[in-house]
């Protein structure tokens, strides 16, 4: 069967796919979820992370896991997988984007929402720490913007979680070619009533790269809390087809 490498999106860590694990298991598909070096300062300094940083480190647990081997990414977590299968895709059966960040060529995170609007309670919601080169995300927006269908005292203690978000990959234009970020199979879920990345937002990348599948969930921006059997059951069908 089928491993699924889960990498988080911003201020969040590995700890936020724990409620697809065991719908995952009870198909036979392991899940690895890594917290990316550099959250809350754990692991390395945030000055000193960087995107590609952040592609190796997930190459390196790809290489070493049973394959087939998946990468999954949510939210920023889209750019990061990106960024992997651009340096090794031998190393990847294909890449699922949930709720995530598909940016072409050439384009940085900070540069995507420059260009597209953000909303305004997220915008309130961010604080930056320059000297730290961190930001930094409210836990008492978070329950609306991420969690807002998810059960609430669930959406409480993930938004209790959050940690600070190194800068320095999100202003980095990722690098992108066809005849390697290309060649990899890349399929999308996106999340219908998410008010962090809008559904329309979604779509918007997905007409520029175009992927191979689509599915929709009615969920939130976190539908590996709010409907986690759903989720691993999408993410079971893509990897092995009826």
């Amino acid at each position: 069967m089928a491993t699924f490498i889960a990498i988080h999106g911003a201020f969040h860590g590995g700890w936020c796919f724990e409620p697809l694990r065991p719908h995952l298991a009870a198909c036979g598909h392991e899940l690895v979820a890594p917290t990316l070096p550099g959250m809350g300062g754990v692991g390395a300094a945030p000055a000193e992370v960087t995107l590609e940083g952040w592609a190796d480190f997930v190459l390196d647990l790809a290489r070493r896991a049973r394959p087939p081997v998946w990468l999954c990414g949510h939210s920023r977590g889209g750019v990061v997988i990106s960024a992997a299968a651009e340096r090794d895709p031998a190393a990847l059966a294909g890449l699922i984007y949930i709720a995530a960040l598909l940016l072409p060529d050439g384009h940085s995170v900070r540069a995507h929402q420059a260009a597209n609007p953000v909303p305004p309670a997220f915008v309130a919601a961010v604080h930056a720490d320059g000297e730290q080169r961190t930001l930094a995300f409210d836990p008492g927006a978070a329950v609306g913007l991420f969690y807002h269908r998810s059960p609430a005292d669930a959406g409480r203690a993930a938004a209790a979680r959050l940690a600070a978000e190194p800068m320095n990959p999100l202003n980095t234009p990722v690098a992108l070619s066809d005849a390697r970020f290309g060649r990899v199979p890349r399929h999308y879920v996106e999340c219908s009533d998410d008010r962090a990345l809008p559904l329309a937002e979604q779509r918007a990348m997905q007409a520029v790269l175009p992927c191979a599948t689509v599915t929709t969930l009615d969920s939130d921006h976190s539908p590996f809390l709010y409907c986690p059997a759903e989720l691993a059951g999408a993410l079971a069908r893509i990897a092995y087809p009826a």
